[in-house]
């Protein structure tokens, strides 16, 4: 997608935010709010086997999976290796436990 369309969806979005009363500052504290926390039983975290807690993968579905991987371990997690809780390319929109594990985890660099 090029710059000119980027450019122009986001004029686009702040017309119509506007048009229905939105003030711009409340766009902004809302793309600063938290992510939510990503849920097990979303469609996306069940078909890439996504579990809070990587002890609890499903092994027999999963055979690659090691009690080492984890989130914080791996190269989609957006936080800090100490964070709790953090974005994760994954999931757009969502947040992923550090203890986390699913199907996608790939070793950081």
């Amino acid at each position: 997608m090029n710059t000119r369309r980027i450019f122009l969806k986001s004029i686009s979005g702040l017309a119509a935010a506007s048009a229905v009363g939105v003030p711009i500052e409340g766009l902004a504290q809302a793309a600063k709010a938290p992510a939510a926390k990503l849920s097990e039983t979303d469609p996306q975290a069940v078909a890439l086997g996504y579990v809070d807690d990587t002890s609890r993968a499903d092994q027999k579905k999963f055979p690659k999976h090691a009690a080492s991987q984890q989130c914080s371990g791996c190269q989609l997690f957006q936080g800090q290796p100490t964070d709790a809780m953090a974005p994760c390319t994954i999931f757009a929109g969502k947040q992923v436990a550090a203890k986390g594990w699913c199907s996608a985890w790939v070793k950081k660099a």
